[in-house]
């Protein structure tokens, strides 16, 4: 079983094992009722039930659905860095960074398809429903410079965040725009994607 990211949104975070099963259990809850009934009929309630747990140990964690929610997208992204990492290693530097491009994209596309919970939550930018903010693409952003430097030998300068802070809202919104025109990811703007991105990380990093 895959540990549970303290998310800074947990009241509690959890020490013993049989506490960290119980939050994954309550947060693989609250994803799949996402995709079952969304956000808004969304009850701490249901997911205590579907988890098979205590409401009470809910609330151990959570305040409310939202902080939840919020838990939720951060497991999200560092699930994502995770296979993105993976990736990576499985490459080889020889890959270079078309392959970390690839894997950027891939990882997220997949995860749109086939994560529970994935296409309202994401990584905390969707809620409520339709709402777009900003801060969690400078912490992907972030996260992913961090991730990819040591693969690039680049040291992470400004320069560099900036360029991958700018790639990750442009991947975001075209994805976003995909998958609005087609619910399994529409392949001639995920194609178009692709190659925007190689374009304009072209001049920065060969």
């Amino acid at each position: 079983m895959k540990p549970v990211h303290h998310a800074t949104t947990l009241r509690r975070a959890p020490v013993q094992r049989r506490s960290a099963e119980r939050l994954t259990r309550i947060l693989d809850a609250c994803a799949d009722l996402l995709d079952e009934i969304g956000y808004d009929a969304l009850s701490t309630r249901d997911v205590a039930q579907r988890a098979g747990v205590p409401i009470g140990s809910v609330y151990r964690f959570f305040g409310n659905k939202r902080a939840m929610a919020d838990a939720l997208a951060e497991r999200n992204l560092e699930r994502y860095l995770e296979r993105v990492g993976r990736r990576l290693a499985d490459t080889g530097r020889e890959g270079g960074w078309r392959a970390a491009t690839d894997a950027m994209l891939d990882e997220y596309l997949d995860m749109k398809r086939t994560a529970p919970g994935f296409s309202l939550i994401d990584f905390g930018n969707q809620i409520p429903v339709g709402v777009r903010r900003a801060e969690p693409n400078h912490r992907v952003a972030a996260r992913l410079t961090d991730l990819l430097s040591g693969y690039l030998d680049r040291e992470p300068d400004e320069d560099l965040r900036r360029r991958f802070l700018i790639a990750v809202e442009t991947a975001d919104t075209l994805v976003h725009l995909a998958f609005r025109m087609d619910p399994a990811g529409d392949e001639k703007i995920v194609g178009e994607t692709r190659g925007l991105l190689r374009t304009y990380l072209e001049s920065a990093l060969d």
